[in-house]
């Protein structure tokens, strides 16, 4: 029995000390990445993240009404300038994707264009119809030729971030 025990002890003992260890290893990284990033929303890491090309594959993989969660990387094209209340990324290629944030629940600030960042949250795809898009050319002021220039439908994409990293 008591071998048993000595044996048990000595499992919890070099359990807790790995669990430590790692503890540690995790803390490290945080602090790095505290350094070279500024963190906004829900804490993520950039662990994991890939990049733009990737998402963009990801976005044309979903039909209208999806969503998927995922983490990825790029650049900041545009930023809301009234209080950093959405950002335009990067996507190769196509349209970029308009980022707003998870329950309003933060802000970035407003001069982070060219920066890289790292977002995590829920991607999706919208149908805008012909008849919205007019709606919203109209309320815009746009002239009468430009509303009825209007003839398809419009395939964009969208990004729910609830964590964001931008490169200091």
């Amino acid at each position: 029995m008591k071998k048993v025990l000595f044996v048990f002890v000595l499992f919890l003992v070099i359990s807790c000390k790995q669990n430590k260890e790692k503890d540690q290893e995790e803390i490290g990284i945080v602090e790095q990445e505290q350094k070279e990033f500024e963190s906004y929303g829900a804490k993520i890491s950039k662990e994991g993240s890939f990049s733009s090309s990737v998402m963009l594959e990801k976005f044309e993989g979903l039909r209208s009404g999806d969503t998927i969660k995922e983490k990825f990387r790029t650049t900041i094209n545009s930023v809301c300038q009234k209080k950093g209340c959405w950002m335009v990324l990067e996507l190769p290629g196509v349209d970029d994707v308009r980022v707003t944030f998870k329950d309003y629940g933060f802000f970035v600030p407003e001069d982070v264009i060219g920066k890289e960042v790292i977002v995590r949250g829920k991607a999706f795809v919208q149908i805008t119809s012909v008849e919205e898009q007019r709606h919203y050319a109209e309320d815009a002021g746009k002239p009468v030729d430009e509303v009825v220039a209007i003839t398809e439908p419009l395939k964009s994409f969208g990004f729910i971030a609830d964590g964001i990293l931008i490169k200091k």
